[in-house]
């Protein structure tokens, strides 16, 4: 794969864009909720060298893109959240925890929007907004859509935790210390393993594939571009 200078150009941006965002919607709800450990860390910014993991963010998509790897995989710094600080720590974590997926589909809207005020760019221009404008959408709802996925440390998995009752919430947040290496296994080393004996068990991605097609079919009926 020769991927070129246009290429991350028009990919960097829209992903930086993204997890900053992300992240600063996260710092920002838990603070106005009652928790400051993130806001004194400077994590309520759009500075995104404040959000960025250099292995999650850089290195590990890159090694996996450069690799042919069948699924780009990578995160960023996680905003450090004191639940019992928030007035309300149930409540509070669904709350904090829909923050970023929610700001990273308000960004695809907007994003989509703006593909209505393309007439104005000049025309030197135009390929690269329109690019950068499409792989925003994507790489948004994407962010979003995997973020929702029902493990924790993702917003999903604490969504679940905030509103499933104690008995099943507990040992769900004792799964956050291993959540990555779960997502790790059962979107990349299975569908691996499974390729080897002819089964297809990329289940989940095709899950994911399908929900990222849908909301971003909507987004386009919504914002006037289907």
């Amino acid at each position: 794969m020769n991927v070129t200078v246009y290429q991350l150009s028009v990919w960097v941006l829209p992903l930086l864009l993204a997890i900053t965002f992300h992240e600063a919607a996260h710092a920002f709800v838990a603070h106005r909720l009652g928790d400051d450990t993130a806001w004194k860390l400077g994590r309520v910014s759009f500075n995104p060298v404040k959000h960025i993991d250099p292995f999650g963010t850089i290195l590990l998509p890159a090694m996996l893109l450069f690799a042919h790897s069948p699924f780009l995989f990578g995160y960023a710094k996680p905003v450090p959240v004191n639940f019992r600080a928030l007035r309300e720590p149930r409540s509070g974590m669904v709350l904090v925890a829909l923050a970023g997926p929610a700001t990273n589909i308000i960004l695809a809207i907007s994003a989509a929007a703006a593909f209505h005020l393309m007439p104005f760019v000049p025309a030197n221009y135009a390929q690269w907004v329109a690019d950068n404008l499409k792989n925003m959408v994507v790489i948004n709802v994407v962010l979003a859509v995997f973020n929702m996925m029902p493990i924790p440390p993702l917003d999903g998995g604490r969504v679940a935790v905030g509103i499933l009752p104690r008995p099943l919430a507990l040992p769900l947040a004792r799964l956050e210390p291993v959540g990555m290496l779960i997502l790790i296994a059962i979107l990349i080393l299975l569908p691996l393993a499974g390729s080897q004996f002819g089964l297809n068990l990329d289940v989940i991605s095709v899950i994911l594939r399908k929900s990222t097609d849908l909301i971003i079919r909507f987004i386009l009926i919504l914002t006037g571009n289907a």
